[in-house]
């Protein structure tokens, strides 16, 4: 089986990422105002907290882009706001996307929007350039990480071939911010919309950056009061868009090494293991035995997460082990016997080997 994970960042950018983050903070902050929680409610004129305003201006500075802004309901609500800031109320919308199943969640988000979907290999450039000169597209929605198993398009070119037909585009930057070196708006999206709860923030902000005249209709259609991002709300994204790079750089050196040992014969019972974009960056483990499921059982005795929170949240820093993705086993159900998922979050090479193998005796003594 032959995979095509993303390039993670290494810890020299990621240190970067960090230093820059605060060089903008300071920008817009006073240093006692880092200190607090926030305003807040709907500030006259802003309609938002001025906290809130200052988060969003920090952002867009950050990702280089013209706007940003914080929305209620994560990375689903984010990509709602970004395809409805682009397709408006139209009564026909076709929305070019990859030839793969659609995250389950954004799929209601185009069945509540009447959205038209139309599939191009994204894999496949010549296919792509066939469907975008044979079809008139209102926006497109690239999802940034791999959405099947033998992904390997390229976002970058992706989205050059389809600016050349002047369509507005969407990112699903989901489990790709701060892991890789450019979000899509920066690669040339108009929009990125992603979950800052992945990245060590608060539970249910999504964020939306990109071209002013799409943002500025989100903040104009998202004026209730209950909708808005409060003030300490906005300064928690800050905090974990701060410590987020450097902790996921050194996330993806454990999984670089565990690769590595994995696939080096020595511990016995694994016959060989992948780096993946299952969603999250991880690592998937194939045993030589059908014993995946009882190993789950005790790996969760010995310390391991039994299921994830958020997907590297700030809750989930012991290593999760976990079932392999849905798409995994739509390709070969068997597999979920003999194949276990590995995010390491903030675990180190020993625990995580160490789990795996006293999770396997403690399997085999059960049998």
């Amino acid at each position: 089986m032959k995979t095509y994970p993303l390039e993670s960042i290494g810890i020299e950018i990621a240190k970067e990422k960090q230093f820059k983050m605060i060089d903008i903070i300071t920008k817009y902050f006073q240093g006692h105002e880092v200190l607090t929680r926030g305003d807040l409610g709907v500030v006259k004129g802003l309609n938002k907290p001025i906290t809130t305003e200052k988060a969003e201006k920090v952002i867009a500075e950050f990702f280089g882009s013209e706007g940003a802004v914080l929305v209620r309901g994560s990375g689903t609500a984010a990509i709602k706001w970004g395809l409805y800031s682009i397709l408006g109320e139209k009564s026909e919308r076709k929305v070019l996307v990859h030839k793969a199943p659609v995250y389950p969640t954004t799929d209601v988000t185009f069945k509540m929007m009447g959205v038209e979907k139309i599939e191009a290999d994204f894999n496949n450039l010549d296919e792509l350039k066939e469907v975008l000169k044979n079809n008139n597209f209102d926006a497109a929605l690239v999802q940034y990480t791999r959405q099947k198993i033998d992904d390997s398009y390229d976002i970058k070119e992706v989205i050059a071939e389809i600016k050349k037909y002047n369509i507005p585009i969407v990112t699903d930057d989901n489990y790709a911010v701060m892991k890789v070196n450019k979000t899509g708006s920066e690669l040339g999206a108009d929009l990125s919309a992603f979950s800052t709860f992945k990245l060590l923030g608060p539970e249910g902000i999504g964020c939306v950056v990109g071209k002013k005249e799409f943002i500025d209709k989100i903040v104009s259609s998202n004026y209730s009061g209950g909708g808005q991002v409060q003030g300490h709300e906005a300064l928690d994204v800050l905090r974990g868009l701060v410590y987020a790079p450097v902790s996921l750089a050194i996330q993806g050196e454990v999984n670089d090494k565990l690769h590595k040992i994995f696939n080096s014969g020595e511990i016995e019972f694994i016959k060989g293991a992948y780096l993946v974009n299952a969603q999250s960056k991880v690592i998937v483990v194939e045993l030589k035995e059908n014993i995946a499921e009882e190993m789950l059982v005790h790996a969760e005795k010995l310390g391991a997460l039994p299921n994830p929170v958020g997907a590297e949240s700030k809750y989930e820093f012991s290593p999760l082990f976990y079932r392999v993705s849905g798409t995994f086993r739509a390709t070969d159900p068997a597999l979920e016997k003999r194949m276990i998922r590995i995010n390491p979050n903030r675990a180190g090479v020993e625990t995580i080997v160490r789990v795996l193998k006293e999770s396997y005796k403690m399997a085999k003594e059960v049998k």
